[in-house]
This record gives structure tokens, sequence and C-alpha cells, in this order.
């Protein structure tokens, strides 16, 4: 689960200027300013070599940010206001990107090379086991203390000197990404420097807040939607469930902020996840009667790619009901034919989905959505209350959380923990991911219905939420407040 760190301050307070600027009028004139202005020459922060590699970074992370990546640039020497322009005028001629993630170069260059370092715990014993057993020669004796060393220029990180050290002095350090990632889905070249391969991500996010130097960004639309606002056009914001865990305030409150950013409507995705529980507890009942041994969920797009791109033979196991998001966007675009629909979620791999569903125009975050509150200078105790004009029931709302979406097809079913056993799967990490791997082998699972999220515990812990110190709290005070239930 991501923990709120420096990295994601930085991205939001980025982010929050970049808008601040355009809803001034001024991104294309201040722009280029906006490095100088953020990291002063008197105030070189966060321990980088120097003031302009700083400088250098904040410009590079105002790529991603205006929809673009590192591709991009074909010439230092283009002002960011350039990159800026170009943002702007992209609604005139739209391009979509083919990848969801990027990894920004600059900032991505401290972590280590090598994954072995031999510590102070080294006896400099006779054996020298670690020397012996090195493929490549890559240890070598200090005479003076008879401790051994790491030649990191020959060292190929095989561990083969850790596993042989009889003083466990050899410690394996990793490179965060790439432990963070449950598919081995980003990987270094030859300089040391990450890439993402998009045939292998499942855009779980989790690289994203595990780098420490904040060099992977997805591609965000925030600038495509302000724009279309700014341009009158009709803008309908889609709200994921999971935005009751979000702000410290009232959902009707958090509506009425969408509200005074220009959107001209907002519509609860639980209102879809109804539609959702209706579907999958009907496919649920007939599969299982049909002998079928488990079924499991379909709503994270997320888990969805991981079937698809590494666990193909649990394909046959998945849900065929669509997600909430795409049942509230078909609701939405039959009312509203012309309307530019945005799903707002926590979610990275909503933006993979949103790309495959026509009702669905962008996709942003919750994390941008707050940074662009921020920019407005939004109140919520003295914003105007919106209710979306369609009720959903608690268990729709609850979709937001661990155990939502099973809890729900239960209670639409009326039925028992006897009568249907359910299985919580959360979090896709690699445990997780062999356990899932093992349930489609063999076609047998502890459970008939099986949950499957990403995240731990849920949406709420979404990879861009904007609340990760309280969630669960504020979800549950909120969600207690929702009066229809099934």
């Amino acid at each position: 689960m991501a923990v709120k760190n420096n990295i994601m301050i930085v991205r939001h307070q980025l982010l929050a200027e970049l808008v601040k600027l355009w809803k001034d009028g001024k991104l294309i004139e201040e722009i280029d300013r906006l490095p100088y202005r953020l990291s002063p020459k008197r105030d070189a922060k966060f321990g980088r070599c120097c003031v302009h590699k700083e400088r250098a970074i904040w410009r590079y992370k105002s790529f991603p940010l205006l929809g673009l990546d590192m591709t991009d640039e074909t010439d230092e020497l283009t002002t960011l206001s350039t990159y800026a322009t170009r943002a702007l005028d992209r609604l005139d001629n739209p391009k979509v990107k083919d990848n969801i993630m990027c990894v920004i170069h600059e900032p991505c260059s401290s972590c280590v090379h090598i994954n072995y370092e031999i510590t102070n715990l080294c006896k400099g014993c006779v054996a020298r086991s670690c020397m012996h057993n090195c493929p490549k020669d890559a240890i070598f004796i200090d005479p003076e203390t008879s401790k051994a060393h790491i030649n990191h220029s020959t060292c190929i990180s095989c561990g083969i000197c850790q596993r042989s050290c009889p003083y466990h002095a050899v410690v394996y350090i990793p490179v965060p990404c790439e432990d963070a990632c449950p598919v081995k889905a980003i990987s270094r070249d030859e300089e040391g420097l990450q890439h993402i391969d998009e045939s292998k991500c499942i855009y779980c996010g989790k690289c994203m807040n595990a780098c420490p130097f904040g060099a992977i960004f997805e591609i965000s639309q925030s600038f495509d939607v302000l724009e279309s606002i700014r341009r009158g056009k009709k803008v309908v914001a889609i709200v994921a469930p999971s935005i009751l865990a979000q702000f410290e305030a009232e959902s009707d409150k958090v509506y009425g902020a969408f509200k005074s950013v220009g959107f001209s409507d907002v519509v609860e995705v639980a209102r879809g996840a109804m539609d959702t529980v209706e579907h999958e507890a009907a496919e649920l009942q007939e599969r299982l009667g049909e002998g079928q041994p488990f079924m499991t969920t379909s709503c994270c797009p997320s888990y969805m790619e991981l079937v698809k791109k590494h666990v193909p033979a649990m394909k046959q196991y998945v849900s065929e009901t669509p997600s909430p998001m795409v049942f509230t966007a078909r609701r939405v675009r039959a009312e509203h034919p012309d309307a530019v629909i945005v799903f707002v979620g926590p979610c990275i791999a909503k933006r993979k989905e949103g790309r495959h569903d026509p009702n669905v125009d962008y996709v942003m975050t919750f994390e941008e959505i707050a940074s662009i509150f921020d920019a407005y200078e939004i109140d919520f105790a003295q914003v105007e209350s919106h209710t979306p004009r369609e009720a959903s029931v608690r268990q729709a709302h609850g979709f937001g959380a661990a155990g939502g979406v099973a809890g729900a097809v239960k209670d639409y079913l009326k039925l028992d923990t006897e009568k249907l056993k359910i299985l919580q799967v959360s979090n896709l990490d690699k445990k997780n991911i062999a356990l899932l791997n093992g349930f489609s082998r063999t076609g047998k699972a502890p459970a008939g219905f099986i949950e499957v999220m990403a995240c731990e515990g849920g949406c709420i812990t979404g990879p861009s939420s904007h609340n990760f110190n309280v969630p669960k709290r504020q979800f549950d005070r909120e969600l207690a407040k929702q009066k229809l239930t099934y």
C-alpha cells in the first residue's frame, strides 16, 4: 500500500502550480520561469547535486503533467512554453500517445547499478567463498584488512557471493521500482536508466509510488479536460465510489467543488456499480449452476491486464460483466450524446480501460483533481453542495473498499456465507499473483466467488489517490451516511 511521501507532495504541488497559471491565463507566458520560481538560486532543495539539476527536473516533470513524455523532446533548447502551447492546442488535433506511463530520466539516476554490496560484517575469513565462487572475478581482498570488496565495474549482480557468505555480510540492495513491480515490467538499460515495458505492465502503479526520486509518471489528461471546459463544452465527471475516502469533506461538498471548476454535471459511478452487481450476480449463479468451480470479479482493470498478459488460463473464470465505469459512461452517453465524459478515480489502469471504451473521453485521477481544487483555491466549507440526481445504494458505494464488490453481490442475492463462500484477493503482489496462477492451472479454489483488487485495501488506496492518511476511516464514515440499501 502506498504511503504519503514527499514525491507525491511535489507532484501535487507542480500540477497545482501549472493549473493556477492556466487558470490565470499565464501558462504560456510564465511556465518557463516556473522551475526558477520553485527552486530559486538561494534555495537548492532535496539533496540534488545543484540547483540547476533541480530546475531541470522541474522542467521535465512538467512534461507528463502536460500530457507529454520524453519522446516529445527533440531539442533540449525548446522552451517549456512551446510544449505548453502544444498541450493546449491538442484538442484541435487530438493524438493519443501509445504509452500510459513514462520514466523521466533526469531524476532516474540515483539508484544503485549493482544490487550487491559487502558490508562491514565481513570477517575477512580464510574460506573466501565469495571470491572463489564469483563467476566474473569481481571480488577482491584488501591486503591490509583481509576483507572482501566488490569491483562494481565487473559485477553482474548474480547474488552468488551473498549465498556463499557464512556471515551474511553481503546485502542485496534492490532498485525500488523493480522490486515493487509484481510482473517484471520495468528494467534498466545499459546506462542504468529504467524503462517500462507496457506489453507486460498491468498499470498497478506500484513502481510510481515506490520510486524515491519521483522519476515515474502517468501521462496526464488534465489540461485536455480543463481546455474542454474553457471552450464551453459540456463536460461530465463520472466519479468512482472511492471518492468518499479522498477529502475531509462530505461527498456533496466534493461534488460541489467539481461544479465550481466548471463540470456540467457530476454522476456517481456507484450508479453503474448497481448495474454491475445485478449482472455479475446473475452471471455467478448461472456459472456455478453449470458446474464451474469458481468465478472472479472483473471490475479491477489492473487485474484484467494481469489476466490478459500473464495469467491467460484464468480468463475462463473471470466474469464477463463490464465495470461500473463502463455502465455509468453508457448511461451518461445516452443522456448526453455530445458530452465530454471524464472518469475520475484513484487508478492508473483505468486510463487503459478508458481507451477501450468509446463512451469515456478522458480519465483523471483523484490526485489530479485535488491539485486542480488547490489551484482554484476551493474551500469545501464555502462550496455550494451538489447532490447527484440518481441515488445509489450503500453497497454500490462500498465498491471502493476491499470486500465491497463481493459483499454487494452477496447482499443482492441474499445469500449467507454457507451458500456462497467468498475469497478476497486484495493487493496484486508476487505472492497473490502466484496464488491466482495456481487457481487457474488447477481449476480449483477455496471459494466460489473471488474478488480481486490490485490495491491493498481496495480502490481507496489506489496509486493515484489523494488522501493516504485516513482513507478507511473517512470512507467508512461517509459510507455510513448512505441511506439506500438492497
